[in-house]
């Protein structure tokens, strides 16, 4: 409710007539680009430099940043300046949306994800200015570098230029910054927390083990990125990547598969890219970030614990393990209902926007709604096209996508059975 809240605020100060040029925006752009700020999408309707006036823009900047950190962390934040104690229930929501373990110090713990985030989006707003100092006046420089910085860590995809990233495809410093900024914001605030730890730990020379959470993150991660950019740079090196130098080849087939774990920038027309790169950044954006970040997506860890289950039951395996633990059943459980609620979500959301636009490719579908329930924001160009009942379908995929459907089921489930009985057990055949 409050992520919708805000979402209905941003629509209306969107819709003022000093938010967008001349020509104004109509009620359902508005609600769009307001629910795909918050929801850290970076979907599009109408061109952000051009449509938008500076103070729409500003709107802008501030619900990307609203979505990024989550709602309710703001209002924590509020309690606690106001010197009210966090109740259990608060405790609890915060541990489900950031918290892998047993809450702790749930104060010391906002604190960390705020000055984590500023101090990250601060520095990479400094990188920023560095590298467009003099190419305009200092303000508009400076705010030009303080929304990308802001829309980089917070993975939410929106650009102040029209071709978002393409004019800068060779430049190493912009696509450094971007690709840290993104990565950062999509590991996840307690892993970050825990790896400053390791690193002072070692400069100390104490030991401190990292958590399976931040350890199955990390390995995936990584994992993710070399996997697919070399299948990137082979596949495309023909192709979509013709013409660019060895160099540039490299960095862009670097940046792209980087950015689709939800991010949305892009550096290359992607339309350009062949059918199977489509399907591999269609991967990317259903696998998204990490638990507790900025991105979206079923999350990494969720596919480690999916994968942890294949290879137990390849090795004939009761209990599921992974880095030498053992994972809980209801761990697991929680893994397959994710994948399968996702799963759901995204077909009948493609299968309605196919109904509402028949005339429409399915590869192009398919695309778009993965890429708004994941919260990329990567587009074949097919978003402002759509009519307003297309719109209204992304829209309710953006939000479940941010919230997480998961979420969304435990919000309308039943909170207590009736009653504690089992029916009589029976198999059926599988496969």
């Amino acid at each position: 409710m409050s992520f919708l809240a805000v979402i209905l605020i941003g629509t209306g100060l969107l819709s003022l007539p000093w938010s967008t040029g001349e020509g104004g925006i109509t009620l359902i752009d508005a609600f769009f680009t307001s629910t795909s700020a918050v929801c850290v999408t970076g979907l599009i309707v109408r061109d952000t430099p051009t449509c938008f006036t500076p103070f729409g823009q500003v709107v802008i900047l501030v619900l990307i940043q609203l979505g990024g950190l989550g709602i309710m962390t703001f209002s924590t934040l509020v309690i606690l300046v106001a010197g009210q104690k966090i109740s259990i229930t608060e405790r609890l929501l915060i541990q489900g949306e950031f918290h892998h373990s047993h809450p702790k110090n749930m104060t010391s713990l906002i604190r960390n994800i705020f000055l984590y985030t500023f101090l990250i989006e601060g520095v990479g707003a400094v990188l920023f200015y560095l590298r467009w100092s003099g190419q305009g006046k200092p303000g508009r420089v400076f705010f030009l570098s303080l929304f990308h910085s802001v829309s980089a860590f917070c993975n939410a995809g929106f650009s102040l230029f029209s071709d978002s990233f393409e004019r800068f495809r060779g430049d190493v410093w912009l696509n450094g910054i971007l690709i840290l900024l993104i990565i950062l914001g999509g590991l996840g605030f307690l892993v970050l927390h825990e790896c400053r730890d390791y690193v002072l730990s070692r400069i100390k020379g104490t030991k401190h083990r990292l958590s399976l959470h931040t350890r199955m993150v990390l390995s995936l991660t990584l994992a993710l990125i070399l996997f697919s950019f070399i299948v990137f740079l082979v596949v495309e090196w023909h192709f979509s990547l013709e013409g660019y130098g060895p160099g540039e080849k490299i960095l862009t087939a670097l940046f792209q598969v980087v950015t689709p774990r939800t991010a949305g920038f892009n550096t290359i027309n992607l339309n350009a890219v062949g059918t199977a790169t489509t399907g591999l950044l269609i991967f990317l954006m259903f696998v998204g970030a990490s638990p507790g970040s900025t991105g979206g997506g079923i999350k990494t860890s969720t596919v480690g614990v999916l994968l942890a289950f294949i290879g137990s039951k390849l090795n004939a395996r009761e209990s599921v393990h992974a880095f030498r633990r053992t994972l809980p059943t209801s761990l697991v459980m929680k893994a397959f209902t994710v994948l399968m609620l996702s799963v759901v979500v995204i077909f009948i959301s493609a299968f309605l926007l196919l109904s509402v636009e028949p005339e429409l490719s399915m590869r192009s579908v398919f695309f778009e709604v993965f890429s708004a329930f994941g919260t990329v924001g990567l587009s074949m160009g097919l978003t402002p096209q759509l009519g307003t009942a297309g719109k209204i379908i992304l829209i309710v995929t953006m939000y479940v996508g941010r919230i997480g459907p998961l979420a969304l089921l435990y919000a309308f489930s039943r909170r207590r059975p009736y009653g504690k009985y089992e029916y009589v057990e029976e198999s059926v055949m599988i496969g």
